[in-house]
C-alpha cells in the first residue's frame, strides 16, 4: 500500500470515529436537555397537586363508582390518556377494594377485619348501561386435596379441621332506587405536550350527586425520567411511579404502592358507617 494512501485511510478512519463520536455527544446533549424540560414541566404541575378536601359527610353506607378501571394495565402507552398515575385496581378488583374491611393496622384484608368497609357499591356495567349493586364477602370456593401431608396432619391435630378453600366473591343484583348520594369518579389531566414528555396527570374526585358539588378532589403528576425507554423490559409507566406528587408510600423494599390509594382518598371524604 503506498504511503499516501495509507495515510488518507488513516485521516478517513479518524474523522469517521469523530464524527460517531460527535454525533453521540449530541444525542446526549438533546437527552440531558429534553430531561431538563421534562423535570421543569413536572415540577410546575407539582405546584398544583395534592389532596384536596372540602367537605366530609358521616356514616357511608354505599358508595356509586361512575367510572370502572380497565383490567388492563398500561405499562408504557404514552398517549394513552387513562390516567396511570390514579391506576391502582382494575376490572371487578375495582370494586372489590371498596367493599374489603381493614385489620388493625389499617390494611385492606377480605376477613378478620377490625372495621368493615362500604356495605355496597353501585356502577353501571358498560355493556348494558344498567346499574347494578355489588356486595361481598368469603365464599367457599373449593375443598383441600385431603391427600396433601400438611391436610393430613391437620386432620391428625383435629379431626373438624375444615377443608373448604375460601375466597372473596363478589355479588351482584339490580340496583334498587334511590342511587347511593356520593359518587367516585376520575379522569387523566394530562396534555400532548405533557404526554409527549412522559408526564401522566391525574384527577379524583369524591362528588355529592344530589347538589353536584365536588366535595374532595386529589390531582397528582408522575414523570418517567427515562423518557419512555424500554430496554432490558422496563416498563415507562411503573418506573414513573417512582417520581411522583404526591408521592406514593412505599413497601419495605423501597417500591411505590398504588394498589389502595382510590379507596384510602375516599374514605378521608366518606367515613364508612360501622356495623354493629
Amino acid at each position: 500500500m503506498k504511503r499516501t494512501t495509507l495515510v488518507s485511510l488513516i485521516i478517513a478512519t479518524t474523522l469517521s470515529a469523530c464524527a460517531g463520536l460527535s454525533a453521540e455527544l449530541t444525542q446526549r446533549e438533546v437527552a440531558k436537555e429534553r430531561l431538563a424540560k421534562a423535570e421543569a414541566m413536572f415540577q410546575e404541575r407539582c405546584k398544583k397537586s395534592g389532596e384536596f378536601i372540602h367537605r366530609t359527610a358521616e356514616n357511608v353506607e354505599g358508595v356509586f363508582l361512575l367510572k370502572l378501571r380497565p383490567k388492563k394495565i398500561n405499562h408504557g402507552d404514552q398517549f394513552k390518556m387513562d390516567d396511570p398515575y390514579g391506576r391502582d385496581v382494575g376490572g371487578d378488583g375495582y370494586i372489590t377494594n371498596f367493599l374489603l374491611g381493614r385489620d388493625a393496622k389499617g390494611s385492606l384484608v377480605e376477613q378478620s377485619a377490625f372495621k368493615n368497609g362500604y356495605i355496597y357499591v353501585d356502577a353501571i356495567d358498560p355493556e348494558d348501561g344498567k346499574r347494578y349493586r355489588y356486595t361481598g364477602g368469603m365464599k367457599v370456593v373449593g375443598r383441600k386435596d385431603v391427600s396433601a401431608k400438611g391436610v393430613q396432619m391437620a386432620l391428625e391435630r383435629n379431626p373438624s379441621f375444615d377443608l373448604n378453600i375460601y375466597a372473596f366473591r363478589l355479588d351482584r343484583v339490580p340496583a334498587p332506587d334511590p342511587a347511593p348520594r356520593y359518587g367516585v369518579t376520575y379522569d387523566d389531566i394530562s396534555t400532548l405536550e405533557e404526554r409527549d414528555y412522559w408526564i401522566a396527570g391525574s384527577s379524583l374526585k369524591v362528588i355529592d350527586l344530589a347538589t353536584n358539588e365536588v366535595m374532595a378532589e386529589r390531582i397528582g403528576y408522575m414523570m418517567d425520567r427515562g423518557q419512555g425507554k424500554k430496554s432490558g423490559g422496563r416498563s415507562p409507566w411503573l418506573f414513573a411511579a417512582h417520581h411522583a406528587c404526591p408521592s406514593f408510600p412505599t413497601t419495605p423494599g423501597g417500591q411505590p404502592f398504588k394498589m389502595d390509594q382510590t379507596r384510602d382518598f375516599v374514605e378521608k371524604t366518606l367515613p364508612i358507617k360501622q356495623e354493629k
